[in-house]
């Protein structure tokens, strides 16, 4: 499974959905993170829980086993190609910069994406399924 920023941010936030995206976490052999993820992640948490968010990102990350997956030119160049096809202003899935990576390593990977909202199930990418509240 690879997991997206916005499942993380809404486990570390306590959104209606953090329990149910833990449990597929949980139910995941294994997990990966792209590194640009990780960044923006951790950049997320910084804004609006400070230094304290900081460390409790970094521990949910260590917790469930999330693998930093490092970027190379392959991965890079699938992110933007990504954000041809889907990217905001370009399709209704109106995906960002960090979603791109998130995508593209599901794709490579050829593993299911866990994320919150409902951007990335309008593209081809397998979506990692979890109950709704």
């Amino acid at each position: 499974m690879v997991v997206d920023t916005s499942a993380l941010t809404a486990i570390l936030l306590g959104e209606p959905e953090a329990a149910d995206l833990l449990t597929a976490l949980a139910a995941a052999a294994t997990i990966g993170l792209c590194a640009p993820n990780r960044t923006e992640f951790l950049l997320v948490i910084q804004s609006r829980l400070g230094d304290v968010g900081v460390e409790r990102a970094k521990r949910l990350l260590a917790m469930q086993r999330i693998e930093t997956v490092p970027l190379d030119e392959a991965l890079a160049d699938a992110a933007a190609l990504r954000f041809r096809r889907f990217g905001k202003g370009r399709h209704p899935a109106g995906l960002n910069f960090g979603d791109c990576f998130s995508y593209a390593l599901a794709i490579r990977e050829q593993v299911p994406l866990l994320f919150k909202g409902n951007d990335f199930s309008q593209t081809d990418v397998r979506v990692a399924a979890y109950p709704m509240p």
